[in-house]
């Protein structure tokens, strides 16, 4: 269409410029010379538009090209995207779960360094005990020796004569030979580690029936919760971490108690419950890494540390 216009008005300007060619008093020579170069004018004109018409066309299939490479790079990164984003929420889902796992084992292994210092402890003891005994026989001897002290037995308490204990111990010790504490508790620290929940309960409420007023009895109470909550038995872990409290207020699991009740009371849908124990832990354990925990669940949660007026 342009073409054409151009086409049409150089066609006017030639038949113009013969119709004063013809008007004038010019000669034809300089007419003639004059045509030949409006002709040369309209030619290149022509030929120009037929380049830039040519070049928009190129132009044009590069801009489509690009368009089209770009729609597909775009495509592409919105898939890469969408596959990041599923793993991100893959990664958070089992988050949880692997966080609980490793507070476990680390809680584990904080109980396998108690447990070796409360065995050095009794072994110190067994040696002023056996060092008494030598002094005891040394006395006897000379033959001047006291009678000996009554022996006690490991759980604390002195046997009577007739066999049973002095003293009766807090939990109600069935008869038969019983377990050794030390293999009770490192087979319960070892299958709770491992996986085996089931047999790390009966293992740890076998050592609360046989050592109940043991230093470790309220780590065995405590591992009774957090099989409960790997479990999500939310209800009996409650229960467990409550007893953890009650039971043994020097404990050094109370932070840990306190922090997974609050955290089991979520769980079972009791927010404001859940919340108020998860500040309790902030406000009683600071520099702890309950209290780092406490504190990030409830901004987790979207609430404060400290509860306001309206609460």
């Amino acid at each position: 269409m342009r073409l054409r216009n151009i086409a049409i008005f150089s066609a006017v300007v030639l038949v113009a410029a013969i119709c004063g060619s013809l008007a004038g008093p010019r000669p034809a020579e300089a007419v003639a010379r004059e045509i030949i170069e409006l002709q040369h004018d309209v030619t290149s004109l022509l030929q120009g538009q037929k380049d830039l018409a040519t070049q928009m066309t190129q132009d044009h299939t590069v801009m489509k090209t690009l368009v089209e490479q770009t729609g597909d790079n775009v495509g592409k990164l919105n898939a890469t995207m969408s596959s990041l984003q599923k793993s991100v929420q893959d990664v958070q889902a089992n988050s949880g779960a692997r966080l609980d796992t490793m507070s476990t084992q680390v809680q584990g292994l904080s109980d396998n360094l108690e447990e070796i210092k409360s065995r050095l402890g009794k072994l110190n003891q067994q040696l002023v005990d056996l060092q008494n005994t030598v002094q005891s026989l040394d006395a006897k001897i000379s033959g001047t020796a006291p009678a000996p002290p009554a022996p006690t037995s490991n759980n604390g308490f002195t046997p009577s004569p007739s066999g049973g204990a002095g003293s009766a111990p807090v939990n109600n010790v069935p008869s038969g030979p019983a377990p050794s504490a030390d293999t009770l508790y490192s087979n319960g620290l070892r299958d709770i580690t491992s996986g085996k929940y089931d047999l790390a309960r009966q293992e740890f409420q076998d050592y609360l029936r046989y050592y109940g007023d043991t230093d470790l009895a309220s780590n065995a109470q405590f591992y009774l919760g957090e099989i409960a909550y790997s479990q999500r038995n939310y209800d009996q872990a409650v229960t467990e971490y409550d007893r953890v409290l009650t039971n043994y207020p020097k404990s050094f699991k109370l932070a840990p108690a306190h922090l997974k009740k609050g955290m089991a009371l979520l769980e079972l849908g009791q927010k404001n419950t859940g919340i108020r124990e998860l500040r309790e832990v902030v406000k009683r354990y600071p520099g702890t890494e309950e209290e780092r925990r406490a504190r990030a669940k409830l901004k987790e949660l979207g609430v404060g540390v400290t509860a306001v007026a309206a609460q």
